[in-house]
């Protein structure tokens, strides 16, 4: 099997630019969380804590045969987790929230342009166009900002077991890991990640201007 792409700070923020502004967040939390999509699109505004600088898994988005969406939890119990992320990342999310985000504690993250649910076939033209004009390999997938997020994590000193458990992977044999993860260690993990940030040339807090900002 080929291996995948992997971005660089640089990239991650080209391609979460050319985004439509209200999915850059979007971008950004991939890269720097390694959510996967369907843990993304199943957020709601209370599984964010920018002031803590955490965001917790509670549920991942499904699709029914007849195309209904709904949230439903993680496959395995080390699913649901508390992740950091960078400080570089808060000003984004505060953004976020305030324009774009279905409104209450319950409301959804990340919504459509409409203010429905955000499905995983409609995003992927908006992807490949942002892809495209960011620049970047065009084999690159949505999937492979979580590959790029664990290399950068990696590279910012994390180990095995703390890759494995912000990734919220499962597995027998790594079930005891998953006991000596502690929120301390990740916090240090996520502020690495904003040295490479700023390093990197990345500015979180610039959302563009592409348009008027609608829930």
């Amino acid at each position: 099997m080929p291996e995948r792409p992997v971005l660089s700070v640089a990239e991650v923020f080209g391609v979460a630019d050319a985004m439509a502004p209200r999915y850059r967040l979007l971008v950004l939390l991939a890269a720097f969380t390694t959510l996967r999509f369907g843990e993304l699109a199943a957020l709601r505004r209370k599984d964010i804590d920018p002031a803590g600088r955490l965001v917790v898994v509670r549920q991942a988005q499904a699709e029914l045969q007849d195309g209904r969406l709904f949230d439903k939890a993680p496959k395995s119990a080390a699913g649901v987790r508390t992740v950091s992320f960078p400080g570089e990342l808060v000003d984004a999310i505060t953004l976020h929230l305030e324009h774009y985000a279905a409104a209450g504690q319950d409301g959804h993250v990340f919504v459509g342009p409409q203010g429905g649910q955000l499905r995983r076939s409609n995003f992927r033209d908006d992807w490949v166009k942002a892809r495209k004009d960011a620049g970047v390999t065009a084999e690159l997938h949505f999937h492979d900002l979580r590959h790029t997020g664990n290399t950068l994590a990696s590279t910012a000193g994390a180990s095995t077991r703390q890759l494995l458990t912000r990734m919220g992977h499962s597995s027998s044999r790594a079930a005891l890991i998953y006991q000596h993860m502690t929120s301390d260690r990740d916090r240090a993990i996520a502020d690495r990640l904003g040295v490479m940030i700023r390093d990197g040339g990345g500015d979180p807090s610039d959302n563009g201007d592409k348009g008027s900002a609608r829930t």
